[in-house]
């Protein structure tokens, strides 16, 4: 039987196939279109997706949506009603949106399937999405599932008890009281997009004091021993305008938002830090609850928060589970997922195989590319390169390549599913260099410079470097660990603040080290990413380290390459020294002089 799994018209439009309860395909709308976060139809997605299974529209038994928009449309007019007057602009500029479109989704979907598909659709609840993603891949037969975002329905957490093939819903928190929303006015506050500046909150974090933690707490949310909670909503405005805070929360934190692109100055650096400081404890009360509420010895975890890293780790730390899985793709687009897979066991009440490491496939769902087609892409822009035949001595190049402190973009094999590069569309690095993070976010992916990179160690070694056990897994690097105090170097000189503690080398692995020692740690193995555990092995062989850098394969406010046409423009708009497409290896000093205007390739790309 065949499901294909739908998340649109929202954020992070994405699409995946399970045939037979197996993921045979996923992948996010961005990657085709360049698009980032594009939330229009997957129309590429799917086409891709139907096309990997080697299947039409007409063989699709059901099309599973991620969340049910009449209930979405009900929160709506129910919350306009509950603050009217205040809002009515807001209602009047959205209402026509949801009355011609977003109220017929089932009419959207048989357009976007050019009116072939014959069978079912299925419409999930949004936070069941989430909890079906987290459950059914993970490699546990029952489990806790604790699910946190912005909003669905009417949800914006919620508890869950897994076994088997069922998923029992058991408590949620609602709207408008929401840690993801919370989470995200301080990320406008702060002077970040919502939906994409939440990753930069959390990295500036360290960098402060969490000096408004009793202001937050004080004056924000009433929050209780089960991590429930209820938001002061005369702080916020995102329930009557476009806006997620009021002026009364910009008279409580001293002044009017940070604007975009403006210096950073020391309030947002402790706004940041105490904001992250709020939301672990609430991540760990909630955490504590779903144990007593389950009884279950392992945790799963899914919803844009479930990104948030730091979280997660003191999640772990703290062992109020014995085991914990993060799904990968834990946002909007991870719900394509999840509603084809809450179809298959729940709905259909279909068995389900749990396996020893997970059922993701290492989250490597998306298209791949052929050394032949590769070369013909190449050929045609008229880049010089060399083609190997032995995966060793491409290794050993690579390694050497890294020795020297070159930064090299890397593509080979299944394109990730998931906000996070994992070694298939990575820009990897030296980790021993330490001026390697300061040239990777200024010259090659054109960011902020704070911005953390995450390391990539080999799993046999993960002990050596970072506070985890031996043998634990992080292979989708959803995971913030200390680093070693064994590998740790203090700060030469006298202590910097603010922004300056960037320029002080922390560890042995300094490009990978946040300033409060702490890393986002993906183990590499043999099994899940095969060239990428080559290149770290022969780098280790070379150098004695076993970590590299790692960052996503793209520059600010794009998606992740995904064709190599894609990867070449990135290559040859940016300061990256060498490239990796499958078995070739191309050197930038080898390119002739660049007919790509790097200007105007940044250019179609919005800062986020």
């Amino acid at each position: 039987m065949n499901i294909l799994g739908i998340s649109a018209f929202y954020h992070d439009s994405a699409a995946c196939l399970v045939r037979d309860g197996q993921i045979v395909a996923a992948a996010q709308e961005e990657r085709f279109t360049r698009k980032k976060h594009d939330h229009a139809f997957p129309k590429q997605a799917v086409t891709w997706c139907l096309k990997e299974a080697g299947l039409a529209i007409e063989d699709l038994d059901h099309v599973a949506f991620y969340d049910k928009p009449i209930l979405k449309f009900e929160r709506i007019l129910e919350t306009f009603v509950a603050v009217s007057p205040r809002g009515f602009g807001m209602f009047l500029k959205g209402l026509p949106v949801w009355m011609a479109e977003k109220l017929h989704t089932p009419r959207l979907l048989d357009q976007g399937l050019d009116r072939r598909f014959q069978g079912r659709y299925i419409f999930t609840e949004h936070h069941e999405s989430h909890a079906a993603s987290a459950f059914f891949p993970s490699p546990f037969e029952e489990a806790a599932v604790l699910t946190m975002d912005g909003v669905g329905e009417w949800a914006t957490a919620s508890i869950a008890h897994g076994k088997g093939n069922t998923l029992r819903m058991l408590s949620e928190l609602r709207f408008p009281h929401s840690l993801g929303l919370l989470y995200s006015a301080f990320t406008t506050f702060c002077g970040f997009r919502v939906n994409s500046g939440e990753y930069k909150l959390m990295g500036l974090a360290p960098y402060g004091e969490p000096r408004y933690v009793d202001t937050i707490t004080t004056h924000l949310l009433d929050l209780k021993e089960d991590g429930s909670f209820r938001l002061d909503m005369r702080y916020f405005d995102y329930c009557v305008r476009e806006s997620m805070t009021s002026s009364r929360f910009a008279k409580l934190f001293g002044g009017p938002a940070r604007a975009p692109e403006s210096p950073m100055t020391q309030r947002e650096m402790d706004l940041a830090a105490s904001i992250q400081v709020v939301t672990e404890d609430i991540m760990l009360r909630m955490a504590r609850h779903a144990r007593k509420l389950t009884g279950a010895k392992q945790l799963v975890l899914a919803g844009g928060v479930a990104l948030n890293c730091v979280g997660n780790g003191r999640i772990l730390r703290e062992r109020i589970f014995d085991d914990l899985w993060i799904q990968p793709a834990a946002g909007d687009a991870g719900g394509a997922l999840g509603a084809a897979l809450f179809t298959w066991h729940q709905l259909l009440e279909k068995p389900r195989k749990v396996c020893k490491a997970d059922s993701q496939r290492g989250s490597l769902l998306g298209p791949r590319y052929a050394t032949a087609s590769v070369r013909t892409s190449l050929d045609a822009v008229g880049a010089k390169y060399r083609v190997y035949e032995s995966e060793a001595e491409l290794c050993d190049a690579v390694a050497d390549l890294m020795a020297n402190e070159k930064v090299v973009g890397h593509m080979q094999g299944p394109m990730e599913f998931g906000p996070r590069a994992l070694g298939s569309r990575s820009i990897i690095g030296d980790a021993r260099s330490p001026a390697m993070q300061s040239v990777m976010n200024l010259k090659i992916k054109f960011r902020e410079s704070f911005r953390p990179f995450a390391p990539c160690v080999l799993q046999e070694h993960v002990s050596e470097y970072f506070e985890m056990d031996q043998g634990t897994n992080s292979p989708y690097m959803l995971v913030v660990a200390p680093v070693k105090e064994s590998q740790r170097r203090p700060p030469q000189g006298p202590e910097a603040a603010g922004l300056d503690k960037l320029k002080a080398p922390r560890s042995t692995i300094p490009a990978v080290t946040h300033v409060d020692y702490s890393a986002r740690v993906q183990t590499v193995d043999a099994e899940r990413h095969p060239r990428l555990y080559g290149i770290m092995k022969a780098f280790y062989r070379k150098t004695g380290c076993p970590v590299i850098i790692n960052t996503s394969f793209n520059v600010r406010g794009e998606p992740i390459v995904n064709t190599p046409e894609d990867a070449w423009r990135c290559f040859m708009g940016t300061n990256i020294d060498a490239l990796v497409v499958e078995n070739v290896l191309l050197l930038k000093e080898d390119q002739a002089v660049s007919t790509l205007d790097r200007d105007a390739y940044l250019s179609k790309f919005e800062l986020d």
